[in-house]
């Protein structure tokens, strides 16, 4: 059997080639099996693998003693899993005030380090960028006839058609974006979030900051994540479900457990937009739960496809998830962020797409169409609150869902299937 990985181009490759030309250094950072170091690879002249098991005492001693050692070599120069030897930070940093040209590192890490672990940020040195796992248009599987570009440029046409059944959803939520799983028969694809599941709670969670957690609390955690996926759940509802499960957690606790998943990129919740309203408007603030795929939360459950489709409300809550992990991606490509949008009159976006240079729109996900004519009207509704004058109208709104066809209604609101969507 063969299970060799093929590497498919990822859309952050044209963002970090961009910044290899105009940073010293570039910080790749992301959770475990996302693909940073296939992709740093792709650039990189030479190599270090930290956690190599042959050489990895050696460079932790080189790190200790004269870390400069670990960057010789031909540019870029890829240090993997470098935050195993926090002084590499402060050495690459150096190096690049002293040689003074671009593409000089590329520096890859799946946890965070101590905040006490470096001496400088790297500003104007190191640049940074976030690597998630693939978006269905990057394994393949959306044929991208739908370009979030060309709708912010007004330049898209309609009349695109989906393949994705509805099964074939439901199997990739759970599969995931894992791109080793691409390589698997579907019955093995799916074991891959389920193992990067058993190694949070077993190892990964406790070896970012060397705090020992118990593993049946962090399963807890994560199982009560995933069943509040996409809401903006507080952290006393969190906390309930300890109690539901016999055991019990403070509130410091807990927020040092979600703060490790934060720093192994596993956590990656979406932040509330605060835009400029015609009105007074008091609006949620809270932040929407979400991690970095959704197949963590699929895992967390011990939910498969099949079982996924016979509970469409927690399908529901999943393609979401999926939504915005794929959407992510695609506003990365063109310099914008992911946000979501409540106020005080439950009106609501569940995301809200961003873009550096002002430009915005708000989108809604169903997965069916019978919500479609009542997601258009809050969509038109909230784009009617915000202050154009100040936040410029929408360059377009959107309803994302798991049907077939793409099409723009007359009311101007886009219908797209997640299956034809691209950056």
């Amino acid at each position: 059997m063969n299970n060799e990985l093929i590497y498919l181009p990822r859309l952050s490759d044209k963002l970090l080639d961009r910044k290899l030309h105009t940073s010293g250094a570039v910080l790749i950072t992301g959770c475990k099996w996302c693909g940073k170091t296939m992709s740093a690879e792709q650039f990189a002249k030479s190599v270090v693998y930290m956690q190599d098991p042959d050489k990895s005492s050696s460079y932790l001693a080189m790190a200790d003693t004269k870390p400069s050692l670990l960057l010789a070599g031909e540019n870029p120069r890829l240090i993997d899993e470098w935050q195993m030897a926090p002084v590499i930070w402060d050495a690459v940093r150096y190096e690049v005030d002293r040689r003074r040209s671009q593409g000089q590192f590329i520096l890859t890490g799946s946890a965070v380090p101590l905040d006490n672990a470096t001496f400088h940020t790297g500003t104007g040195r190191i640049s940074r960028m976030m690597m998630r796992t693939m978006s269905l248009f990057e394994s393949n599987e959306s044929n991208g006839s739908i370009s979030l570009s060309a709708l912010f440029n007004n330049k898209q046409e309609d009349g695109s058609v989906s393949k994705l059944s509805i099964e074939d959803i439901s199997y990739l939520i759970c599969r995931g974006g894992w791109p080793i799983s691409l390589s698997m028969s579907s019955e093995y694809a799916l074991d891959v979030a389920r193992n990067y599941v058993d190694a949070i709670i077993e190892e990964d969670i406790s070896r970012v900051d060397g705090i020992e957690r118990n593993p049946q609390r962090v399963m807890t955690l994560l199982r009560s994540l995933s069943r509040n996926i996409s809401t903006m759940a507080t952290n006393s509802t969190i906390l309930s479900d300890f109690g539901d499960s016999g055991t019990s957690m403070s509130i410091p606790t807990l927020d040092s457990y979600i703060n490790a998943l934060r720093r192994i990129f596993v956590i990656e919740d979406v932040p509330a937009w605060s835009p400029s309203m015609r009105s007074k408007t008091a609006l949620r603030t809270s932040p929407k739960r979400n991690f970095v795929d959704p197949s963590i939360a699929a895992a967390s459950l011990r939910i498969g496809p099949e079982k996924l489709l016979q509970d469409f409300n927690t399908f529901g809550f999943l393609f979401e998830s999926l939504c915005v992990r794929d959407m992510r991606v695609y506003a990365q490509t063109n310099d914008g962020d992911v946000y979501h949008y409540r106020d005080k009159n439950e009106l609501e976006a569940d995301m809200i797409i961003s873009l550096r240079d002002g430009r915005w729109a708000p989108v809604e996900v169903k997965l069916g169409q019978k919500q479609i004519e009542e997601a258009a009207a809050h969509l038109i509704k909230l784009s009617s609150k915000v202050n154009a004058e100040k936040m410029g109208n929408p360059s377009f709104m959107m309803i994302l869902t798991a049907g077939e066809y793409a099409y723009k209604r007359a009311d101007g609101v886009w219908v797209v299937p997640l299956g034809c969507l691209r950056d």
